[in-house]
């Protein structure tokens, strides 16, 4: 059986990155898997992913090295045993704001003694490379749980939720941060501003205080740069669908050339202001 490979370097201090694949696509998600990184999360909260095209694209990466994981909609049971059984090696668990919620995020994710995921059928033997019987016995050493902190109640509670046993890594969502701090809506990741700066230190500070790995979105190479040197070890570099667009409206920028029928709709998807 293969090893999560994510969860062993996090638990031994080292740095990890990954990206976010925004596109219902097994094909893009192929491309992605090819170059390199530790692991690629498909965003399911944000992004119309269903299970079965999800379970696609896990098998899509299944050539390569890198780990597949999820973000789920949201922290519930159902949703954990889903995406576990379509071959996810670990969740990032969205908003999660108490330590009843991080117990219960942990428990969904591991099968009994240690939690209460069901036991059934599914393609998670062979996204492992194993048979079911190994699975079962080495699942819960091998799936990672990562919890988001990206509200100021998670803030608050930070201690709490990264005390309890089965946490492995904690991811910071510094959009939703800021807009639950009242700094408003799109502030761009690496903000300068003391409130967040603090915020995220204290996240950051309570994961070293309880043994869990500290994660955060970035917006690219500079961002990672500057969270590794922080400290922090599951880092997201930006989305597949923020580069496709980045490179394409860079190259559009540099042509003597725009389309004869241009108009202004009003949409806000190539400004600065969206983030993928």
């Amino acid at each position: 059986m293969r090893a999560n490979h994510v969860r062993r370097r996090l638990q031994a201090g080292e740095p990890s990155v990954g990206t976010w694949l925004s596109l219902p696509s097994p094909e893009a998600a192929e491309y992605v898997s090819r170059l390199g990184f530790d692991w690629l999360v498909v965003d399911t909260e944000h992004n119309p992913i269903d299970i079965r095209t999800l379970a696609q694209m896990f098998a899509a990466m299944a050539a390569s090295r890198v780990a597949p994981m999820v973000r789920i909609p949201w922290n519930a049971p159902e949703h954990f045993k889903r995406v576990l059984d379509a071959g996810a090696w670990g969740m990032v668990v969205p908003m999660v704001n108490t330590r009843e919620e991080a117990e219960q995020a942990v428990s969904a994710a591991r099968y009994y003694p240690d939690g209460t995921r069901s036991v059934g059928g599914g393609r998670f033997p062979m996204s492992f490379d194993a048979g079911a019987e190994e699975y079962f016995r080495n699942a819960n050493d091998n799936i990672l749980v990562v919890l988001q902190i990206e509200h100021i109640q998670g803030v608050e509670n930070a201690d709490a939720i990264l005390g309890v046993p089965g946490v492995d890594a904690c991811f910071i969502g510094p959009n939703d941060l800021a807009a639950s701090m009242g700094l408003g809506l799109g502030v761009p990741l690496e903000s300068d501003d003391p409130r967040l700066v603090e915020a995220i230190a204290e996240i950051r500070n309570a994961c070293v205080r309880n043994g869990v790995a500290p994660g955060i979105h970035t917006s690219g190479a500079a961002g990672v740069n500057q969270r590794i040197a922080e400290g922090f070890q599951f880092c997201a570099l930006a989305s597949e669908l923020r580069y496709m667009l980045s490179g394409l409206r860079a190259d559009l920028a540099e042509l003597n050339w725009a389309p004869a029928d241009a108009v202004d709709t009003g949409t806000s998807v190539g400004g600065a202001a969206v983030r993928y």
